[in-house]
């Protein structure tokens, strides 16, 4: 990619220069549908907040479970039932950093850590990632997911 001014040209496919947009911000509605108390419109998420909800959006969905593209997902929640290892961290790992790379383009991902304890079937996931075209601080996700006993 070339600056050019205060566009950024892409050379594409057809031997053409291609003007690239690069958003300035991002925005989200909130899943929780609250109210704003003077618009009383849906909240909205902003910047770095949506794109930590739909970083653990993605992590958080099953394989299978969006209709129109069966092949989005994670198998973390079905792993939760399963004897932690060393081996299921590093596949959950590898699967969590594929499908972010291929799924969010507005992050450069860092790492991805799983811890496990042998004791119970928590999984403690930290994700690591720096915002593309945004001077903000690496960002950091740290959430546990635990195995509902009913």
């Amino acid at each position: 990619m070339e600056k050019l001014g205060k566009k950024y040209y892409r050379y594409i496919k057809e031997k053409k220069w291609m003007a690239v947009k690069i958003s300035r911000s991002f925005k989200d509605i909130s899943l929780s549908f609250t109210r704003h108390p003077i618009t009383n419109d849906l909240t909205v998420l902003k910047n770095e907040d949506s794109i930590k909800r739909s970083v653990m959006n993605l992590v958080r969905t099953r394989i299978g479970e969006r209709f129109f593209n069966n092949l989005l997902g994670t198998s973390i929640e079905n792993s939760l039932f399963e004897i932690q290892s060393s081996e299921i961290s590093v596949f959950l790992e590898q699967e969590i950093t594929n499908l972010i790379n291929n799924y969010e383009y507005r992050i450069k991902l860092n790492n991805v850590i799983i811890e496990s304890e042998l004791d119970n079937n928590d999984l403690n996931i930290s994700i690591s990632y720096d915002i593309v075209g945004m001077p903000f601080a690496t960002q950091n996700i740290e959430f546990i997911l635990q195995s509902t006993k009913v």
